[in-house]
């Protein structure tokens, strides 16, 4: 870990410092192929091997992959060290909306030193935009969902020490530019804006209301004072990677809630509770934000059970700004980074997604119900069963399924404490895994495994064993890797896959032909670290997005700025399309109903992006055209 101050921790320093893992651990399990290093990664890196699932249908008028232009329609972008966005020759790239521009006519005005006040600021575009899913409701109307995952305290309490509130205005302020923004955009003669004033303009946040569902609603550890039913809650946070679903809605996913919660006077003295805040890093301190200070909702010592009901995907519907947003409690609570859909072959919907903490586990939803077109889709996030992922040395896997007979746990136990049920069944441990995303030319998915520091060193906060494993064989992971299933049969339902990696990143210049140097379609042009935001568009191009160490110096020399790449899963090549500003992640990814925009997130930039010096950084969301108006890509 760099040397930071406790204000810029990252969410997983933070629980390791105050949740601290034993630093020895059974070594007994690893599996002796998973670390012979080059051997086995000539077994399990088959970055090619999608050609013989997917053909050539994907290509759309090409007989075959002719070489690097044909499939890409861009020379690879050099790396850059820079303050601002950076995009291949034959590409143009302007800023659409910047935290702090209104959504509303009477928003209050973004002052370029001290950004927006407490009043008003949920009128504004929110902070740190990431996921992101764009819907077309007919009539031309577009509109885009897009999550703001938190707020830089710094940046928002310029005038605090260090960022911290000092007044419940404070907190309110902080609350308000955090969550989801619904908006109305248009595309005119200047380019892309967002509609002020549009009747679908609509901010939701840490105190919009929300209604619980699934096997945890109305249970009693979901229930507080101000809800004795458990069924009704306010907010949702740290909304980090997306979704949609097949039927036309949003799924936002939230992901580092805990840090929110404090205790004023001391944490419950009660073991179900404290097993559970020890699990998902409930602490009496937070990261800073210290929300338990001035709102009671968020001290613990007053509301033990407040966390229990945050840690969802929440369902909102874009094109009804009066629909109230509903928290999925069915498809688990953890750390959710992202949620990608796939119907199987019978109608079933499955939900893939993430746990984004070291040494955490993936997670399949499968329906009991089928989605129709048209028809009732009120219980396919609600009724059906949760699994968990366990990946094998022979690189065969299973979902296993959390049912309480598997974990000795209700199913409302399960679906608050999933991170305990799936322990319990001997999932496998992962690296960080983020973005989910689903192949639309083939049947299989991918997840980004963005690095882990920690593997073969520390247990997870559960104590399962973090050896190197199948998917993850890095020890000290600092690059990251893509892993890839198919299930059998062509079948999302399954419970059964095949898995390899499609790539491993890593610095081929640093560590040569070694298992940190990354795998073959890895090389001195084209690497890059900690692999993040992930999504496909239609022709079946996966676009990577990376938020990892961008200082360009040791294990990181000759990467540049954070990045986003494209890559072909048939042939395994990956290459640089995009470059973000310094210190920025560069996260939420989105296109047109024409496909000739590609709308992409830039959070936390570094240097005073993008309205230059004089100005605070602001995070916004950019827009990329082919200069030729063609299709992007």
């Amino acid at each position: 870990m760099k040397d930071i101050d406790r204000a810029d921790m990252s969410p997983d320093d933070w629980d390791e410092l105050n949740f601290p893992r034993p630093e020895e651990h059974d070594f007994d399990r690893v599996v002796e192929a998973a670390i012979s290093r080059r051997g086995f990664m000539g077994g399990v890196v088959a970055f090619g091997s999608g050609a013989a699932v997917m053909g050539t249908a994907m290509l759309k008028g090409t007989t075959a992959i002719a070489g690097q232009s044909d499939r890409f329609a861009f020379e690879q972008l050099p790396i850059q060290t820079d303050g601002t966005v950076h995009v291949p020759d034959g590409y143009e790239w302007k800023v659409m909306v910047r935290w702090g521009d209104p959504l509303f006519s009477d928003a209050p005005a973004f002052d370029p030193a001290n950004g927006v006040p407490s009043a008003g600021s949920d009128r504004v575009f929110g902070e740190n935009t990431d996921g992101m899913e764009l819907f077309n409701i007919g009539g031309g109307t577009e509109l885009i969902a897009v999550n703001s995952e938190y707020a830089n305290r710094k940046v928002n309490l310029p005038n605090n020490e260090e960022g911290t509130p000092a007044s419940a205005e404070d907190v309110v302020l902080l609350q308000q530019l955090q969550g989801v923004t619904v908006m109305e955009v248009t595309e005119g003669a200047d380019g892309w804006e967002v509609v002020v004033d549009s009747p679908y303009n609509r901010r939701i946040h840490h105190n919009t209301a929300m209604t619980i569902d699934g096997p945890a609603a109305g249970h009693d550890l979901m229930k507080t004072d101000a809800d004795p039913t458990g069924t009704a809650s306010l907010g949702t946070m740290n909304n980090c990677g997306a979704g949609r679903t097949p039927w036309g809605t949003y799924l936002t996913c939230e992901e580092n809630f805990n840090g929110y919660f404090g205790a004023t006077n001391g944490l419950p003295d009660d073991e179900v509770l404290a097993a559970g805040y020890t699990r998902y890093g409930i602490g009496e301190d937070g990261w800073g934000y210290d929300y338990h200070k001035w709102d009671a909702r968020f001290d613990v010592s007053q509301n033990p059970n407040e966390p229990h009901r945050v840690g969802y995907i929440v369902e909102i519907d874009p094109a009804d700004p009066d629909s109230t947003p509903v928290k999925h409690t069915a498809l688990g609570r953890f750390k959710h980074e992202n949620a990608a859909y796939a119907l199987a072959p019978d109608g079933r919907v499955a939900i893939y997604m993430g746990d984004d903490e070291r040494g955490e586990f993936m997670y399949k939803w499968l329906s009991r119900d089928k989605y129709v077109p048209g028809g009732d889709t009120s219980t396919l996030l609600s009724v059906g069963q949760l699994y968990v992922a366990k990946f094998n040395i022979d690189m065969s896997g299973e979902w296993v399924a959390l049912t309480p007979a598997a974990t000795d746990m209700t199913e409302a136990e399960i679906a608050m404490f999933s991170r305990m049920a799936a322990s319990k069944v001997g999932a496998t441990t992962m690296d960080r895994p983020e973005w989910v995303a689903v192949n639309p030319r083939a049947v299989e998915g991918y997840c980004c495994l963005t690095n882990n520091k920690n593997r073969g060193v520390k247990p997870n906060a559960g104590g399962d064993d973090t050896s190197a494993n199948g998917p993850n064989p890095r020890d000290e992971n600092n690059f990251g890797q893509i892993v890839r299933w198919r299930p059998h049969g062509d079948n999302h339902a399954s419970n059964t896959f095949d898995w390899d990696l499609y790539v491993m990143a890593g610095n081929p210049a640093v560590h040569g032909d070694t298992p940190y140097g990354g795998s073959a379609n890895v090389n001195e042009g084209n690497m890059f670290n900690a692999p993040d935001g992930m999504m496909f568009d239609s022709t079946g191009i996966l676009w990577i997005q990376t938020d990892g160490d961008d200082d360009n110096e040791g294990e990181f020399a000759g990467m540049g700025n954070n990045q986003m790449l494209a890559g072909d899963p048939v042939t395994g090549e990956i290459r640089r399309f995009l470059t973000g500003p310094n210190g920025c992640e560069v996260t939420g990814l989105t296109w047109s109903s024409d496909r000739r925009t590609m709308f992409v997130g830039i959070q936390h930039p570094g240097a005073p992006f993008p309205d230059g010096d004089g100005s605070l950084p602001r995070s916004s969301i950019v827009t990329v055209k082919r200069s030729d108006g063609a299709l992007v890509g």
